[in-house]
């Protein structure tokens, strides 16, 4: 009995964690959004409508550090950044999938959202 506590105390902790990533506002769009392939920030600033640059900066530098996203700096003239999803961004994108289509079946009349 105390290994299957452990185990459920061990899943907690890890959706806690992915969670304190993912529940925050924009996180999954701009995941979503890298799905499609490497953008410049002003990419993703057009495919995220609403987000201000200095919430996309700070949330990208979240992603990064949270090993989901990869900044890259090509030298120039003009020197350009580049954004994409590691292998591990990548792996989220069907769960972020899942989790969207799960909520749209179960939550979204709940919250008066449709």
């Amino acid at each position: 009995m105390a290994e299957v506590e452990q185990e459920h105390s061990r899943c907690d902790a890890a959706v806690t964690l992915a969670f304190s990533v993912l529940g925050k506002r924009w996180n999954g769009m701009i995941v979503s959004a890298l799905g499609g392939g490497a953008s410049t920030f002003v990419g993703l600033r057009r495919a995220v409508p609403g987000i201000s640059d200095a919430v996309l900066s700070d949330r990208l530098v979240e992603l990064a550090e949270a090993g989901l996203v990869l900044r890259a700096v090509a030298s120039g003239p003009p020197v350009t950044v580049s954004y994409c999803l590691t292998d591990s961004g990548e792996r989220l994108l069907p769960i972020l999938d899942q989790l969207g289509e799960w909520a749209s079946h179960n939550l979204s009349e709940r919250a008066g959202v449709r």
